[in-house]
């Protein structure tokens, strides 16, 4: 016989031990045992957990899966698949035209084709005598409850037309252990976790049934309200260029086609402003006072040694409205209001553009904008500036090469080298051209520079899809460190 003191159970491990002692013999449902304890079935499982970790009770883990038709499964089982329903609306021939009518013309044409129950000749769409198709069998043995084959589920899942749900179940048998110690008895008494001071002073604490408590033990891991990683990482940058001088700039997302493409001297026929690049927003908004010379730049270069694009500048089209596609139309509209140096201001800001959602790119993403004023910079000193921020944001090893922005000249991409993936540009940095300063009246060098913070974010944090820097997954939140180190 096993001695009780040789295991340290909780009241209510003790109070399933003896649910399963009573029938020793048969395999118990959680569900069965919490209605006869009066607790959850995911408690019963717990403390089972605990029993099985002592040897006293066994827990097999039952998973079941079934297969079951989506809503829209539902709703061509009834009506039949597309292409059978689009293949009953026509005689033997119709019209190509007229079949792109019917609301399941667009999914249907393909699959009749695909079954090969059409053929399409100059623009005529005529029936074939081709089998039914298997999956609408497939479909009528779900509904009839038989067993469907791998071949049928797979393609049935791949249309979105049946889903597969998988059970979890729990059996749970007692041990001889369990059983032995059962025989012994239970005390089944409720257990105390605090003590009175009237039951410390009368000593009558050392007759009570007293809670046991493991201290090796490891506590409940405890998480506490954090900011989240990719806000951190933006903090640590704002900070890091306010700590370099600069002042922070914010500004609408919704500009003017004249502040975020006509004041950087971007032509008006240029593809980046067409609707399947930039959001185009209903309403205007006029251009400011001194626009004309914006107009001149671009016809002929005005009083600049440029010639400009040549051509009709249109005012009407500078005044259209857009979701901001760069943070540097915040930067154009600060010289534009500061015109005596010197200037050091930065953006930390969302901008939009109309991008394919994927791994590597989001159709709204932060970008970080910087520019400095001052009379005698050079472009060594852009690139020290570059070099300072990305070695205090964590990149030992710095190095740039020529590139050409359409706003700046001379231009060059800093490279950072992460161990891993070898060289890699984090943006875009150069000198304002004279076309985009001279129309404000600023004479001197204007250093400019812009990278996205998303990519920053992804070498930093260890990330493959951008997209995951704007899902809500608690359990990396929970999992990244409270205090970003400022490192890779």
């Amino acid at each position: 016989m096993m001695s009780p003191m040789r295991y340290e159970l909780s009241l209510n491990e003790k109070r399933l031990l003896a649910a399963l002692a009573e029938l020793p013999n048969e395999q118990h449902d959680p569900v069965d045992l919490g209605n006869k304890l009066s607790s959850p079935p995911e408690s019963v499982i717990q403390y089972a957990n605990l029993l099985s970790s002592k040897g006293l009770c066994t827990i097999e883990r039952i998973v079941s899966i079934s297969v079951v038709r989506t809503e829209e499964g539902e709703l061509y089982a009834r009506y039949g698949l597309p292409e059978r329903q689009l293949y009953n609306s026509f005689d033997t021939s119709i019209e190509m035209n007229q079949l792109n009518r019917h609301p399941l013309a667009r999914i249907g044409i393909g699959w009749m084709r695909r079954l090969g129950w059409i053929t399409i000749q100059d623009g005529v769409i005529t029936k074939t005598d081709a089998p039914p198709s298997d999956l609408e069998q497939g479909l009528l043995r779900l509904h009839e409850h038989l067993n469907l084959s791998e071949h049928f589920k797979r393609r049935l899942i791949k249309r979105g037309l049946i889903q597969e749900i998988e059970t979890i179940s729990y059996k749970i048998h007692i041990s001889p252990d369990g059983q032995n110690l059962a025989a012994q008895g239970l005390d089944l008494r409720e257990e105390l976790g605090t003590l009175t001071s009237e039951q410390i002073i009368s000593g009558s604490w050392k007759e009570l049934p007293l809670r046991k408590y493991d201290v090796t033990k490891p506590p409940k891991r405890i998480f506490p309200g954090k900011i989240h990683p990719y806000q951190q990482l933006i903090d640590e940058m704002r900070h890091i260029l306010l700590s370099m001088g600069f002042t922070e700039l914010h500004g609408d997302v919704i500009q003017s086609a004249f502040w975020n493409f006509d004041a950087l001297f971007q032509p008006q026929d240029h593809p980046a402003r067409e609707m399947q690049d930039t959001f185009h927003l209903a309403g205007s908004r006029s251009p400011p006072d001194g626009w004309e010379q914006v107009r001149d730049i671009h016809e002929h270069g005005g009083q600049t040694s440029s010639t400009g694009w040549g051509g009709h500048w249109d005012p009407e089209v500078s005044k259209g409205l857009v979701l901001r596609t760069h943070t540097t139309c915040l930067s154009v509209q600060t010289l534009a209001k500061n015109r005596v140096p010197p200037q050091k201001a930065f953006c930390i800001g969302r901008v939009y553009r109309r991008e394919a959602i994927d791994p590597t790119h989001t159709p709204e993403f932060e970008q970080l904008e910087g520019i400095v004023m001052d009379e005698g910079l050079t472009f060594g000193h852009l690139m020290g500036y570059l070099r300072e921020f990305y070695t205090r944001m964590g990149f030992e090893s710095v190095r740039f090469r020529p590139a050409y922005f359409p706003y700046t000249e001379p231009s060059v991409e800093p490279e950072v080298y992460v161990e891993g993936l070898g060289w890699v540009e984090l943006g875009g940095a150069g000198v304002f051209r004279e076309e985009v300063t001279a129309p404000w009246g600023v004479s001197c060098p204007v250093l400019a520079w812009g990278l996205g913070v998303s990519r920053v974010a992804m070498l930093r944090m260890n990330l493959r899809d951008l997209r995951e820097l704007y899902q809500s997954d608690i359990d990396w939140v929970k999992s990244y460190p409270l205090i970003s180190t400022g490192g890779l």
